[in-house]
Parts: C-alpha cells; structure tokens; sequence
C-alpha cells in the first residue's frame, strides 16, 4: 500500500515532481550518464523516509548483499510505514531487487514509489511459491530424524501403490492368462533357486555341523544325548532353514532383481516399456514375484537337508548316534505342522523379498550413484524385515507343532 497520491503498482502520479537523481550534475542536467557501478546507498536523512540510491546489481552488490539486506529490514523493523522511494535509484536488476524484497520482510511496504519498470521486477516475487517459505531451525537430531521418517513414509507410500498395482494387474492376468510372463517366470526360477544351490548347500552343512557340535557337548554334560534328534531338527525345519534360506537369496538374488531393474532405469529401458504402453508390474515385478515364491521353499527344503546332514555327521561325531537312528527318530519326533509352517512363511519371505528388490530398483535415479545405495538398501530392507517377519511368525504360532 502507498500513501495518497502514490500507486504501489503504477507509476508515480505527474503531481508529484521527479526527483534528482544523484548523478546529476548542479546545474541540473538529470539527462547526464550515471557513472559505471555506483554504489548502492540508503538516505534515511528524511524522517519517516528512506531513498534507495545508486546501482542495485549483482555487480555493485557483491559482498555486500547480507549487510545491505541487513539495513532494509533495520529500517523496517524501526516504522513498519516508512515511505520507501525508488524513483531515483540508478540501475535495478533481480539482484538489487531480490535483496530489497528479502530486507522488507518478503511483501512490498505499505508506503512506496516506484518506476514502471521496477514493477516486472518485483512482480516475480509476488508469485505464490516463487521463493522457498523459511522452515524453523531444528537441531540436528530432530532434522535427521525427520529426514528419516520422511523417507520411511515415502518408502511405505510408494510400496503399498506397488503392492496395489501387483494384484490389480494379477486380477487382469487370471482373466487373461497370454499376459503371464512364463518364460520369465522359468527364468527366474532358474535363477534364483537352481543356481543357488550349492552355496546354500554348503552354508547349510556348516551351520547345522556347528549348532549339532555345540549342542552335543551340552546334552551331552546332562546324559541326554538322544535329544539331539528333537532339539536339531524342530530348529532346522522350523526356524533356521528357511531363515537362512531367505537370508541367502536376500543377499544373492535380490540384489541381482534390484540391480537389473536399475540398470533398464539407467539406460531408459523403463521408460522405453511405458511408451510402448507395457506394465512395468506385469512385464517385471509380478514374475519376480512369483518366481521366488515358488523358488524359495524349494530351497528352504534343501538348505534344511543339508543342515541335518550336518547335524546328523555332528552327533554322530560326538555323541556316537547312529545315523540310521537320527533318521528314523525324526519324523517321529518332529511333527508335520513344522515342516508346512516352514513352507508357508518361505512362501511369503520369498514373495517379500522378490517384492523389496523391485520396489528399491524402481525407485533408481538415473546415475550408478543412486543405483549402488538402492542395492545396498534393498538387501538389508530385505533381511531386516525377514527377520521381524520371522519373530511375528513365532510368536504367533508359538503352540503349533510343539
């Protein structure tokens, strides 16, 4: 707002005189050349007034905008209806502008002069969201963990959409059973469970050597010795293989789904998929998905073989348990449930699994950067929550087959 007389978006009315500019010379000669880079001054000599003078540009005005900018909001801080004059200022580009826009606060003063051509300049100011809103200052832990939480929230967002996305197309693919990617479906299925074998046979061996090794000198300080059979083997089919099952193809074939899709994002291959108008969900996610469902109770089951095969070696090593007893002990002392709970939840591991390593290769940026943090955050996304999965499973089922 401007005083009477004065239009805070026209020029001044022809009542009001023009005032000298500055680089006039005393006889009064106002058509005279400013000099090269005046400096920018502020003439408060005036009570209640204050003149903007010289070059406001980024040239004139270099270090020295925080001072300059400084002065602007001192003088408007001390009467919020100074009458601000822009008339004789000499040159103004968006610098000067900016700086006289952020010294008064963000908004045009209640009392202001100034030229036509001022008004383009301060006008892109005006633009709601032209310049970031100042957010208050937290400390750094409360930043961080607003960051964090921010990105939680994005994450679960983006990964509930495409969960909703997997079972609209699946919908579509049950009445349209030409969409399913078969081939793909074998592919991974090789992939991820075949060719995963032998690491999984070999960690598998190792571990139950050792948890039966450990174990039998332990039953054995008690003389119950035989308990090895029930002990070992309600661990291994029930918890421990698929665990580690899932900890394996977490680390082996997710990183590899994740990487994959971030390198079709890298090289365009993503967008390429969306202008031809195929799903990226039907095309990519669902037989990933399906596939490790598939895959990873198979190799569940074998990771658990191998494991009490070690644990049969263990004792037999230890404790001088026949192995033809250990076999014959088990199914005796294991019940079912616990073989088909071990199934079940290898089912949803290696759906969740398949499902974080395409949601983090996705969410790629297009630089190798981006690429390596969403691998990384994919594997251990992925054995965190089946881990937490694992314990709900155990707690829940906590009476079944025991």
């Amino acid at each position: 707002m401007s005083e009477p007389g004065a239009l805070p978006l026209s020029p001044p009315p022809s009542t009001l005189p023009p005032p000298v500019p500055p680089w006039a010379s005393a006889a009064g000669d106002a058509a005279a050349a400013p000099p090269l880079d005046t400096p920018p001054l502020l003439d408060r000599s005036a009570p209640r007034e204050c003149r903007v003078l010289g070059d406001w540009t980024v040239l004139s005005l270099r270090e020295q905008y925080g001072a300059l900018q400084a002065a602007v909001a001192d003088t408007t801080a001390q009467a919020s209806d100074t009458l601000w004059d822009l008339r004789a200022v000499g040159r103004l580009d968006t610098a000067g502008a900016l700086t006289l826009w952020m010294g008064w606060g963000r908004k045009p003063p209640r009392r202001l002069l100034w030229l036509p051509e001022h008004v383009t300049l301060f006008a892109q100011f005006m633009q709601p969201g032209a310049l970031p809103q100042r957010r208050p200052r937290l400390g750094p832990g409360l930043a961080l963990a607003g960051d964090r939480l921010r990105g939680f929230l994005s994450h679960a967002h983006d990964l509930v959409a495409l969960l909703g996305q997997l079972l609209l197309d699946g919908l579509r693919m049950a009445r349209q059973p030409g969409l399913i990617g078969w081939r793909e479906i074998s592919a991974n299925v090789f992939r991820a469970g075949a060719q995963a074998l032998p690491i999984t046979a070999l960690v598998g061996f190792l571990v139950g050597l050792t948890l039966s090794y450990l174990m039998s000198r332990q039953l054995r300080a008690y003389g119950a010795d035989i308990f090895i059979t029930n002990i070992l083997g309600l661990a291994v089919l029930r918890e421990l293989g698929p665990l580690l099952a899932a900890i394996i193809v977490a680390g082996r074939s997710g990183s590899a789904m994740t990487a994959q899709i971030g390198v079709m994002r890298v090289t365009q291959e993503l967008d390429a998929l969306s202008v031809m108008g195929i799903s990226h969900t039907v095309r990519l996610v669902a037989p990933k998905v399906a596939a490790l469902a598939v895959a990873l109770p198979l190799v569940a089951l074998w990771t658990s073989a191998l494991m009490l095969l070690g644990g049969m070696a263990a004792a037999h090593s230890q404790l001088g348990l026949d192995l033809a007893t250990f076999a014959h002990r088990l199914p005796a002392v294991v019940q079912p449930a616990n073989l088909w709970l071990g199934w079940a939840k290898s089912m949803l591991f290696g759906g969740l699994i398949a499902l974080l390593a395409c949601h983090f290769g996705l969410r790629v940026r297009p630089n190798t950067e981006s690429l390596g943090q969403s691998v990384t955050q994919s594997v251990v996304t992925a054995i965190t929550l089946v881990i937490v999965v694992d314990a709900v499973f155990a707690v829940l089922f906590s009476e079944v087959g025991l």
